[in-house]
């Protein structure tokens, strides 16, 4: 929704930018619309005419991390890389993520925790993302070799999962060195099968 001078967009804006910082550096439940309200500058009618629900905006919140990752593989995957230097280049993307200023865990996990109901909205937009990600390394994973690329693409994403949960709790460079010899060592094995 916009307005003649753009203001309705730029409210939004300011809802999405403002509601992003808070869910992911405090957590989606200690959140409330009150303070997303008062920290973006708008009215609750504001919030309420772009997003019918807190629901909805957790949605989109998930929604709009899903398409910056995506983005990112995208732009991996457009390189044209061979299998295995695709997935070291996500798996050093996930650590450099991990590395950043900031890093609180994984968007998704972190909202799947609070979120446990599989029904739930918020729960399906984190499983939609699990599931496009498990995609994408299974089938890069069946261009690298001869075994089944299924129960390494779980292994890839159960580390992946491992070290976004881990990374924010001590020294992340550790963490990220674990996780990125235990990426080789599943692509070593998985090409030798």
């Amino acid at each position: 929704m916009t307005n003649v001078r753009g203001q309705a967009s730029e409210a939004r804006s300011r809802l999405l930018t403002t509601a992003t910082r808070l869910f992911y550096t405090e957590g989606i439940h200690s959140v409330g619309i009150d303070r997303i309200v008062v920290e973006a500058k708008v009215t609750r009618a504001t919030l309420y005419r772009h997003f019918p629900g807190k629901d909805d905006l957790i949605v989109y919140y998930l929604q709009e991390a899903d398409q910056a990752f995506r983005r990112q593989a995208d732009g991996i995957l457009a390189r044209g890389l061979p299998a295995f230097e695709t997935l070291r280049a996500i798996a050093e993307s996930i650590a450099e993520g991990i590395r950043s200023p900031g890093f609180r865990g994984c968007a998704f996990l972190n909202a799947a925790a609070e979120y446990p109901d599989p029904v739930h909205p918020v729960h399906q937009a984190v499983l939609a993302h699990r599931e496009w990600f498990s995609g994408v390394i299974t089938d890069v994973l069946t261009r690298a070799g001869n075994a089944p690329a299924g129960p390494a693409a779980r292994r890839f994403v159960l580390m992946r999962d491992g070290a976004m949960a881990t990374g924010c709790l001590s020294d992340p460079e550790p963490i990220c060195e674990t996780f990125l010899q235990g990426i080789d060592d599943l692509l070593r094995h998985h090409v030798a099968s």
